[in-house]
């Protein structure tokens, strides 16, 4: 297959291009001098770099027409990489003034993971000339690539099969010792970008390896970056991008997540420089809720919220067969496969809303059942992972799945918690708020925030252990307040106490007027039950003293 700007070329070079296909490379050779001629001499003649991208058994695959200063490779991603995280392909391309290699060509080099990059020099003759090419080497270092000049192409001495062998399987070693190839796990390098302080970025990226160990996640780097202006196009600078791209495929990596939201052209600027899946802080959460949610409500509000996500994020390769053109030249080819899926995505949200609001509708009927036989109702709130479950379950006897991971606990549990005198309650286990919860991710909350709505009083526990426990309570009385609920009753509850100095617990439970527990000791209830008891029944609390 011919590749690149042929315009400008006579029949006969295409006939002269075409020929090379039959050729093929006999297996200890880089390259034929025979091929190597007739490549030199159509290079002079139509004054424009030439190059071939030629596979392991000597077959060429591409012939790429360049300009007289580079070429353009293909998208050669059909290509797998092997285990030594080569792609199996090299790459020799003409150079007419036998410059060297390129920094584009040695990039070219890392990021596609080529066996070999081969810049063959033209003389004024039309003949092969000064050669270099490139391999990269099998070490974690920076600088991974070794060069190697040849002054004459007639003095080149290199049996390519015993060189790439050797190559292959000292990559795969060192490969092997690095990384675990057993692992089926996708593997992610985790980036944060932004311009907070240190120390905000610090707390995010430790947050976005926590949703990655939930979202079972093998990370095997993290990358942060605080640049004076985000890049519009990339959000990091292009030249931080070229190295994030080169680490992830030197440690196969199959996952680039970022620490905040992408735009949809962010997202495909960033997925036109790798071939490595690009998600953002928003997805990944979206992914840990469709693995958590259990019940029907769960699975139809993260569905929703997937399918609002993923919509704007839908493209298409233009406007040639579309029916939205409309008018004269606009009819008749009908829709292209991109408008289908719009269309789909678009009628299945529709569907779902419609079942959400009748999921909505039977769990009002029971609310409303619950607030006619007057009992109290208390629901837990706080930052994922605070805990909230495990103290339901201390509390009432009951076993909600509980775990150490964010969102462990996606639909919302109701139990009931009975008092001296045949007096209960009903409380409430809701999904963990985060920080900067994307409004798209709203919709998923919808259950938790009906019966936030209902709620007689809000338990805000805190896990105290968190060295980051004031911004998980800043975050949470901000969520809370965006949903119009930051004027409820509210009782602030630390837990996790016991790891904690005693000390420091009671000044801490003084300052900000709460209550101290650990959810894993029973005995430490006491007095958050006796301020629950005074909270619900207020008329009692004299004789209570």
């Amino acid at each position: 297959m011919i590749y690149g700007n042929t315009s400008g070329l006579k029949p006969s070079d295409h006939k002269a291009l075409e020929r090379i296909y039959r050729r093929r490379v006999p297996g200890d050779s880089l390259i034929s001098d025979e091929l190597a001629r007739y490549l030199t001499e159509q290079s002079a003649q139509i004054g424009r770099q030439l190059g071939l991208i030629i596979n392991r058994a000597g077959e060429v695959l591409h012939v790429i027409v360049g300009n007289d200063r580079e070429i353009m490779i293909p998208d050669l991603s059909g290509f797998a990489l092997g285990r030594s995280g080569l792609r199996g392909l090299r790459c020799i391309h003409t150079h007419l003034k036998q410059e060297p290699l390129s920094r584009d060509d040695l990039t070219d080099l890392e990021l596609l993971r080529l066996d070999l990059m081969v810049a063959l020099g033209v003389t004024a003759q039309g003949l092969p000339g000064r050669v270099e090419y490139a391999h990269l080497l099998p070490t974690g270092e920076t600088s991974q690539v070794e060069r190697v000049q040849v002054p004459d192409f007639h003095r080149l001495d290199l049996d390519f099969n015993t060189f790439i062998q050797a190559l292959d399987a000292e990559m795969e070693r060192h490969a092997g010792a690095t990384v675990d190839l057993e692992d089926g796990r996708e593997r992610a390098l985790l980036i944060c970008v932004g311009q907070n302080s240190r120390r905000e970025m610090e707390d995010s990226l430790a947050e976005l390896t926590e949703l990655a160990r939930t979202a079972d996640l093998q990370v095997v780097d993290q990358v942060m970056q605080r640049p004076r202006q985000l890049h519009p196009r990339y959000l990091v600078g292009e030249g931080k991008l070229r190295e994030i791209v080169i680490n992830a495929l030197q440690r196969r990596v199959t996952l680039l997540v970022f620490d905040r939201d992408l735009t949809p052209n962010q997202v495909r600027a960033i997925s036109e420089v790798t071939e490595v899946k690009v998600i953002d802080r928003t997805q990944l959460i979206l992914d840990i809720f469709a693995r958590r949610a259990q019940s029907r409500d769960g699975k139809v509000q993260v569905e929703l919220a997937q399918l609002k996500y993923m919509l704007p994020r839908l493209s298409g390769k233009g406007t040639a067969l579309s029916r939205l053109m409309g008018g004269i030249g606009g009819r008749g080819p009908g829709e292209t496969k991109l408008e289908i899926d719009r269309r789909r995505t678009r009628d299945r949200i529709r569907r779902l809303e419609m079942e959400l609001d009748s999921l909505s509708r039977g769990r009002l009927q029971r609310r409303q059942k619950r607030v006619r036989a007057r009992v109290p109702i208390i629901s837990i709130v706080g930052y994922t992972n605070a805990g909230k479950s495990t103290l339901l379950n201390a509390l009432t006897q009951s076993e909600v799945l509980t775990e150490n991971l964010l969102f462990a606990t996606l639909d919302t549990a109701t139990r009931r918690l009975r008092f001296p005198l045949d007096r209960e309650v009903i409380i409430t286990d809701t999904v963990g708020f985060i920080r900067d919860l994307p409004p798209s991710l709203i919709g998923a909350f919808r259950a938790t925030l009906e019966e936030l709505e209902d709620a007689d009083l809000l338990l805000h526990l805190v896990d105290l252990s968190n060295p980051r426990f004031e911004d998980q309570i800043a975050a949470v009385e901000k969520i809370l307040a965006s949903l119009d609920l930051g004027q409820q009753q509210q009782l602030l509850v630390f837990n996790k106490t016991d790891q904690l100095d005693k000390q420091e617990v009671i000044e801490l439970c003084r300052r900000y007027e709460a209550l101290a527990v650990s959810a894993f000791n029973r005995r430490s209830f006491g007095p958050l039950l006796a301020a629950l008891q005074a909270r619900c029944w207020p008329a009692d609390e004299p004789s209570l003293t």
